[in-house]
């Protein structure tokens, strides 16, 4: 990536009209670490990571649930094989009570799905707000760690779903249509959100430290373009590589989990390591080693 890649959007990509939010400050309550995981651009990998990130923690001995976040156009269902019957649709419109739609997915963690192709979940409205904050108050107290799959982007829904979380881990590519997205949805969530720092994984990496360089790259690029009301950037944390593997193709033609499917994979390596380091992140973590 060059500096020449993500001024296109530097001046002109702005969110959707939203309340700024600071990080969680519409969730009350104590209970699990809240985790947003999206990225700027569709196609990245996202619930991949999702799904095993939450298979992995689970692994380390952690109460996890995977909320799908994106609603409408929810797919955590078919990278688990699942079928669910009752989901977050249900719940909102009272036709099901929310114990009922959290369902238990390969992997030993929980799973909260989201209905497909639901056109009134493509707008944000007052209503959906509500009912969202209102399950997870619910389901907090029951998990250590809480997963939201969110949506790819900046628009409302995404922004939202993101805002409940105490940390964002952005998942990209090192395709440059993937890195620019990725620069928009950071600059986004510094500016609206004031996020002082993102954690970022890059997926389908080429050769061990490509994505550390391209997390470099991306730093200098926000400090040069994007400022905070301190006057500093937001800082990128590396977070890990996932590399190129066909082993996650397999898992995924498959809809089994990579970490059941294939444990010894480089890929599947990676995202142990990746529990850990998120694991490492959680209130307390310090003090329990």
């Amino acid at each position: 990536m060059n500096d020449a890649l993500p001024p296109k959007n530097t001046e002109t990509t702005e969110a959707p009209a939203t309340p700024a939010a600071a990080p969680a400050s519409r969730v009350r309550g104590a209970g699990a670490h809240i985790v947003a995981i999206t990225s700027g651009k569709g196609g990245v990998g996202k619930t991949f990571v999702s799904a095993n990130l939450a298979a992995a923690l689970t692994r380390r001995g952690l109460r996890v649930l995977v909320l799908d976040a994106d609603l409408g156009l929810a797919n955590l269902d078919v990278v688990l094989n699942l079928h669910p019957k009752v989901t977050l649709h249900e719940v909102f419109t009272g036709k099901a009570t929310l114990d009922e739609a959290i369902v238990e997915a390969p992997g030993g963690f929980s799973a909260l799905l989201a209905g497909s192709g639901m056109v009134e979940y493509s707008r944000l409205t007052p209503e959906v707000r509500n009912q969202f904050i209102q399950v997870i108050e619910t389901i907090r107290p029951r998990y250590d760690v809480i997963l939201l799959d969110t949506g790819a982007g900046i628009s409302d829904v995404v922004l939202f779903s993101v805002s409940l979380a105490q940390e964002v881990l952005l998942v990209a590519t090192p395709e440059p249509t993937s890195l620019t997205d990725a620069y928009a949805a950071i600059k986004v969530l510094c500016t609206q959100q004031k996020r002082l720092h993102v954690r970022l994984v890059i997926n389908q990496t080429a050769r061990p430290g490509d994505g550390r360089a391209i997390t470099s790259q991306l730093q200098q690029v926000l400090e040069r373009f994007v400022k905070t009301e301190s006057g500093r950037p937001v800082r990128l944390i590396h977070m890990g590589d996932i590399p190129a593997d066909p082993s996650v193709r397999e898992a995924i033609m498959r809809r089994q989990l990579l970490l059941q499917l294939l444990p010894g994979c480089p890929a599947a390596l990676a995202m142990l390591q990746l529990a850990g380091k998120i694991e490492a992140t959680l209130p307390g973590a310090a003090a329990s080693k």
